[in-house]
């Protein structure tokens, strides 16, 4: 479902549809969840984004008395109300395997779709998106969204004449890897500007679309720069440590706690050593390819004090302030995704790995974004199974990183 693109058909047997529902995070007697985290189960869950199967043929299969099965009849559910069909194999009386049968009449249509193959310029593309870490399918990239986390639709049909129309919703900005003659936006004509070979880029100001050669200036989220947190960990990133002395002895024990744990995380889950350099050892090539993880604060980091001015935080040794409410500094420290003022293309992160801790060591169903783009942690609670410490106040940027 988020990258419906790529595949010429898909056959599902396992796995999860929905993270409340797998995990069943909202039973009674299970710890209340924060405010934000509903909002970040919608990076993963395949239910809100099922119309995308329009694009990609799909055989669900489970056994009958498979636990797993609840996922396929939650798609069931999901593309019938999309429009979209979803075509189903269940294996009687059979529990998490394969029914010899079943099996191989699925297989005889899976390898009947593979023979027929993708259609590599759809006539028609539907895709639907919560963030722009799935920004595209087939010849349409969302380049630009009204507001992260809340669905962004597009549906774009190309003509046999080369004209292509298109209809949005909470999209500002989208580009079509096409060369059409005319383009119908939002029932909105659009004159294309000068040429940029097969690539033409539509961005909508002021409720009108337009044309044009270059995207919008200054901060914004786009594809690969979204937030939150963990998003800076699907690309290139380099843990920076520090080398000074902290402001506080208590967030000095703190940060380095928690590089400690997030170097163990990387290692037991993702069966590899998370790169680490000392603030000092950080050279530009290092910028220019990395996703920055500052540990530490701008008295014992070098590069966290050498961008704070343009973060959005103040921080010195009597108090951390951010949204212009003042937190002492000696109990509480940042947590936040931000580009990376050094190199605008990349991300800085203050002080977390991938937030979700030894409570997702057990499913990867609990390996899901913990914390949204920044939090202020109160280190007077002892970090735990599921939060570095107190979480004081927690939430997203816009969509100008505001």
């Amino acid at each position: 479902t988020h990258f419906p693109g790529l595949w010429c058909a898909a056959t599902p047997g396992a796995g999860f549809a929905e993270t409340p529902i797998f995990t069943r995070a909202l039973s009674p007697g299970r710890e209340p969840r924060q405010p934000w985290e509903p909002t970040l189960w919608r990076q993963f869950d395949a239910t809100g984004i099922a119309g995308n199967l329009f694009n990609v043929p799909t055989l669900a299969y489970a056994g009958a008395l498979d636990g797993q099965k609840g996922a396929s009849d939650l798609m069931e559910a999901a593309t019938k109300a999309a429009g979209v069909g979803l075509d189903r194999f269940i294996g009687p009386d059979t529990a998490h395997k394969y029914h010899p049968e079943t099996k191989a009449a699925l297989t005889k249509r899976f390898e009947e779709l593979i023979a027929r193959g993708r259609e590599k310029v759809p006539r028609e593309v539907r895709f639907s998106t919560y963030t722009l870490r799935y920004a595209e399918s087939a010849w349409l990239r969302i380049e630009g969204m009204d507001q992260h986390w809340e669905r962004a639709d597009v549906i774009a049909r190309l003509s046999p004449d080369n004209t292509v129309a298109v209809e949005t919703k909470n999209v500002s900005a989208l580009a079509l890897h096409l060369a059409p003659i005319a383009i119908m936006i939002d029932g909105q004509p659009v004159k294309m500007a000068a040429p940029q070979g097969p690539r033409v880029l539509l961005q909508k100001v002021n409720g009108r679309w337009r044309s044009t050669a270059d995207p919008e200036a200054g901060l914004r989220k786009r594809p690969g720069l979204t937030g939150p947190v963990d998003d800076a960990f699907v690309e290139p990133f380099l843990f920076v440590r520090p080398t000074g002395k902290p402001l506080h002895p208590e967030t000095g024990a703190w940060v380095e706690s928690e590089l400690t744990a997030a170097r163990t995380l990387w290692r037991d889950v993702f069966r590899g050593h998370a790169p680490v350099k000392s603030d000092l050892e950080v050279t530009d090539a290092d910028i220019a390819v990395n996703n920055l993880i500052l540990w530490g604060d701008p008295s014992s980091n070098a590069v966290l004090r050498r961008v704070l001015a343009q973060l959005p935080v103040k921080w010195d040794a009597q108090s951390l302030t951010f949204q212009g409410k003042a937190y002492d500094a000696k109990h509480h420290a940042p947590i936040l995704v931000f580009p990376n003022p050094l190199n605008p293309n990349r991300y800085i992160v203050l002080n977390s790995g991938i937030t979700f801790r030894s409570e997702g060591y057990g499913n990867n169903a609990l390996q899901t974004a913990k914390l949204p783009d920044w939090s202020i942690v109160d280190l007077r609670t002892s970090p735990g199974p599921r939060w570095p410490g107190k979480i004081a106040d927690a939430g997203f940027f816009n969509e100008s990183w505001k």
